[in-house]
């Protein structure tokens, strides 16, 4: 697995923290790091970046490259359970244990202090990456991402792919369904998606359904509709300052 990673000038001095960002389908771990413009607020406030690939690479399973939105460059951040997915396609866990374990052990960062964010379905992962680990992650946020997977035709695609037919797996991947289980309400979510978005439009995305059931947990999330904006990475350079903001008001404390 390929990941990039970004030290700030603090990390000279002491241990700083970790923000992740998981990318898109069809990205690999170039897409954000050339492209989002994070640098400087990412220096500015001491933190070490990481991106991580979207999927594994060069598994040799047949059918890993035949679509755009399935297998290679779109592991959905979920740890495959049906054949022949399953023995590489764990990119829940990749995120969630191994990476950071590497990270930890060779690079220094505070293992403490860490928080996650993503775009379209990397948003979807930082989601539920968060929501099914209580404490884990200090702040949460995403642009565009995929809120109800298992009611939209990217998450139904993939899931029965990678989870099989049997749906109640599906949920546990679902940050729609997660957050209804929540059990705390600390965890402080921002959510950026361009109202110009064809992804929104199409019934991909679904924020709604997330948005309510934010509402009824009472757990906090800002969710703001941006004007003129799609599902381009000029959307996400454009507010990626204040993601990186949000993180480090919790990241910092």
């Amino acid at each position: 697995m390929k990941f990039a990673i970004y030290l700030p000038p603090k990390t000279e001095t002491g241990k700083c923290p970790a923000l992740y960002w998981l990318s898109g389908l069809t990205c690999t771990e170039q897409n954000f790091i050339s492209k989002s413009g994070y640098h400087q607020a990412a220096s500015e406030h001491g933190l070490v970046v990481i991106a991580p690939d979207t999927s594994p690479r060069g598994c040799n399973i047949k059918g890993e490259e035949e679509t755009w939105d399935f297998g290679t460059g779109a592991g959905f951040y979920v740890d495959a359970s049906e054949d022949p997915w399953k023995t590489n396609y764990r990119m829940y866990s990749y995120v969630t244990e191994e990476l950071p374990q590497l990270i930890n052990t060779n690079f220094p960062v505070d293992p403490k202090r860490m928080s996650i964010f993503g775009h379209s379905m990397g948003g979807h992962g930082a989601l539920i990456c968060a929501l099914k680990n209580p404490g884990k992650y200090k702040s949460v946020s995403a642009f565009a991402p995929i809120c109800n997977p298992v009611l939209c035709p990217w998450g139904k695609k993939a899931f029965s792919g990678y989870l099989g037919t049997d749906q109640s797996k599906w949920e546990a991947y679902d940050a729609t369904h997660l957050v209804k289980s929540y059990p705390d309400t600390q965890l402080d979510i921002l959510i950026d998606q361009g109202k110009d978005d064809q992804f929104l439009s199409d019934g991909q995305l679904l924020p709604d359904n997330f948005i309510a059931a934010c509402t009824e947990k009472k757990i906090p999330v800002v969710f703001r509709l941006q004007e003129g904006y799609d599902h381009s990475y000029y959307f996400i350079a454009t507010f990626i300052t204040d993601h990186i903001r949000h993180h480090a008001k919790y990241l910092n404390a």
